[in-house]
């Protein structure tokens, strides 16, 4: 009897817990800032509140640049295997991945894949570039985001983005591919 109570109780956490995430708050990016920036520090204090704001950089060229930076800093997880709520080389999921990604240049998202869809702006999956996001819906029982992936890079008809999955840990993958292209649901821009 104990035995099926303690399944049951797994069971109940399994269905609450959805895609890979985990629980850990932060702060969002606020790309909507246009004030000064020493570009030493790529930060500045939110006078609203007391944390630390990052800025993008302001012409296409260094956002360019930072974004091929972010790609190769992922990049370096390759072969990590997956971890559900991990963020270290010993194992991550798809959100720990950008999470510590963009976390290494100052930009701080939510650590929930689902939440990060929230942030930056929506772009169409044409105008996308290296460091921007891709979000899928890999549950076809749930319909919510549950899987991010970084853009490696984007030519026409081609997009290639790093990720971590359940079965083969961080690995780059192509939209083109059957299941990623039905699974995706939208990109977004963080930069």
């Amino acid at each position: 009897m104990l035995n099926m109570h303690k399944l049951s109780f797994l069971f109940c956490l399994l269905i609450c817990v959805s895609g890979c995430k985990s629980s850990k708050n932060t702060t969002s990016y606020n790309s909507s800032r246009t004030s000064e920036v020493s570009r030493a520090s790529g930060t500045i204090p939110d006078s609203d509140t007391s944390e630390i704001v990052p800025l993008a950089p302001k012409n296409e060229a260094d956002l360019k640049a930072l974004g091929l930076e972010i790609v190769d800093f992922a990049q370096q997880f390759e072969g990590v295997r997956y971890k559900y709520g991990g963020t270290t080389k010993k194992g991550m999921d798809c959100s720990g991945l950008v999470y510590e990604t963009y976390k290494a240049y100052n930009i701080n998202l939510p650590r929930v894949s689902r939440d990060m869809a929230n942030e930056g702006i929506k772009i169409d999956l044409e105008d996308v570039k290296a460091g921007d996001l891709l979000f899928f819906k890999t549950n076809p029982k749930r319909n919510s985001i549950n899987h991010v992936g970084l853009v490696v890079e984007s030519r026409v008809g081609h997009v290639e983005f790093i990720h971590s999955t359940t079965s083969k840990g961080v690995i780059t993958s192509s939209l083109a591919e059957r299941y990623w292209y039905h699974s995706f649901e939208e990109a977004r821009r963080i930069l």
